[in-house]
């Protein structure tokens, strides 16, 4: 599955072990925070009532550590340390705290909450202090590291179309490879990185907070840790953003088909825009630039262009599809997409390389920021197992399914990938979202949102018993902060002012 995040982020420091993790810190301990610990399941009131104690960081921030158990069936056994990252409301007088969340699975809270300027409003940057965690397994929490970089580097420039039976081994070998490799590397943490863990790690937080409620602002898979945290805790939702947002209720192969199907629909908008523009280099039609984009993919496989300035020499398929796909997330990435074109052909590749390096959290050197890349697959796998007989996803019958759904990009998104290896499954699954008894919940979703599409925030608005739904018509990833006033003043409204906004309201 293709990562779903907000771009506003980046893949943090890499941490310590699994034992323990802290952020980065400086300075000397400013506050303690005074913990709300009413109401802790039994076996975890020390977690509940722990004191987190403060330290300037990052020169403008403040930083902790908040302690959670690896395993909450085993809350006396091993403990991670959840880096935290809070900037403290501009008025100076807070009215609570804002938990956000990027997305991924695998992007960092910490860095979410340093981007706070760009991520809320300046109405509530002024009134909440914003923080951010990285959620178990990921940046600075306790981070999956299976692979080395050139390691990862091999699988995600692996080829994504096998030709023959050598190729399709040699690919196969690549993600049972790197399975194995997170088993040896994270023995303790692989079966213990899920949606659910993560949620009621949120919880302890907001109880170490000193907050009653939560009041959270989650993007695309923080919609689904939002929703999650809202089945699991229901009397102490707050005040709920969800945009761009997952339906809980999919199974990976209806994840995997209403992508295929939201890119498509992405991209048609991208060639519409670029043929409208004039001097398109895709092509003077729509149709005709809809085909060149996969036929050009398919020529990078056989015939790779040479990249300048980057440890990775040639952009293959691979690397070619990343970075197209990584501009459906935003229009702001089109006219850097359409250069990028341009310059392939003409024979350099360095300009779609920078792209996909852009949608990897990876410099030119071959240095991966962060290890999001690899914390996507240790989540989704716990959260989507490969069900049985994974091996009928890989068929011919499911790999058209997917290429009707998108010509473009369905032959990309079909499969298990590396869930049929997974070494671990998730203790605690969820199967009634409904969040009965919550406070209203509001789920905003994009019309034409690649990698969650709007049908899935209708439908994920119609789960919740208290879910208001927010549409934005108009193209990119999540819409709050990015779209128009309409939206940002409905989300601001409530946050600030517990407004709830009309239900069904378009903007």
């Amino acid at each position: 599955m293709l990562a779903g995040c907000s771009l506003i982020q980046q893949g943090g420091d890499r941490g310590p072990d699994a034992t323990t993790s802290t952020a980065s810190s400086q300075g000397t301990t400013t506050a303690t925070s005074t913990p709300m610990a009413q109401g802790a399941p039994a076996g975890l009131e020390t977690y509940y009532s722990q004191s987190l104690e403060w330290s300037t960081c990052e020169s403008l921030f403040e930083c902790t550590t908040l302690t959670v158990p690896i395993d909450y069936a085993e809350p006396d056994g091993a403990t991670i340390g959840i880096a935290v990252l809070r900037a403290k409301a501009k008025s100076g007088k807070a009215q609570g705290s804002l938990l956000v969340n990027p997305g991924g699975p695998g992007g960092s809270g910490v860095d979410y909450a340093m981007a706070a300027g760009v991520v809320v409003s300046p109405p509530v940057r002024a009134a909440f202090d914003v923080v951010g965690f990285d959620p178990r397994g990921v940046a600075r929490s306790a981070p999956i590291t299976c692979l080395t970089d050139e390691q990862l580097d091999a699988l995600m420039g692996s080829d994504p179309t096998p030709d023959d039976a050598a190729e399709e081994k040699a690919g196969e070998d690549l993600i049972k490879g790197f399975a194995q490799a997170c088993q040896t590397n994270a023995p303790q943490l692989v079966g213990h990185v899920s949606t659910v863990e993560a949620a009621k790690d949120m919880d302890v937080l907001r109880a170490a907070l000193g907050e009653e409620t939560l009041t959270y602002l989650g993007a695309s898979y923080g919609t689904f840790l939002g929703a999650t945290y809202a089945a699991l805790f229901p009397d102490r939702v707050g005040r709920l953003v969800l945009d761009g947002a997952i339906d809980p209720n999919l199974t990976a192969l209806e994840m995997g088909l209403g992508q295929a199907s939201g890119f498509e629909r992405a991209t048609r908008a991208y060639v519409e825009d670029c043929v409208a523009g004039g001097d398109c280099p895709l092509g003077s039609d729509v149709d005709s630039a809809m085909k060149w984009i996969p036929a050009f993919l398919t020529r990078l496989d056989s015939q790779p262009l040479p990249v300048k300035g980057d440890k990775v020499t040639e952009l293959n398929e691979a690397w070619g599809m990343w970075g197209v796909v990584v501009a459906m997330y935003s229009q702001d990435f089109w006219p850097i997409l359409t250069q990028a074109l341009r310059l392939a052909q003409e024979g350099d590749g360095t300009m779609l390389m920078f792209l996909a390096n852009t949608y990897a959290s990876r410099g030119s050197d071959g240095t991966y920021d962060g290890n999001g890349m690899q914390a996507i697959y240790a989540v989704n796998c716990l959260d989507r197992p490969a069900e049985e007989g994974a091996k009928d996803l890989d068929s011919e019958a499911v790999r058209q399914q997917f290429e009707q759904a998108s010509p473009t990009w369905g032959r990309y998104l079909s499969g298990d990938g590396a869930c049929e290896y997974w070494p671990a499954k998730a203790e605690e699954t969820i199967t009634d979202y409904s969040a009965a008894g919550a406070a209203p919940i509001v789920v905003v979703g994009t019309t034409r949102d690649p990698a969650t599409p709007h049908e899935w925030a209708v439908k994920l608005a119609q789960t919740l018993d208290s879910g208001v739904l927010i549409s934005y018509e108009g193209d990119g990833h999540t819409a709050y902060g990015r779209s128009n006033d309409c939206v940002d003043d409905a989300v601001d409204a409530y946050l600030l002012k517990g407004t709830v906004p009309k239900d069904g309201l378009t903007c």
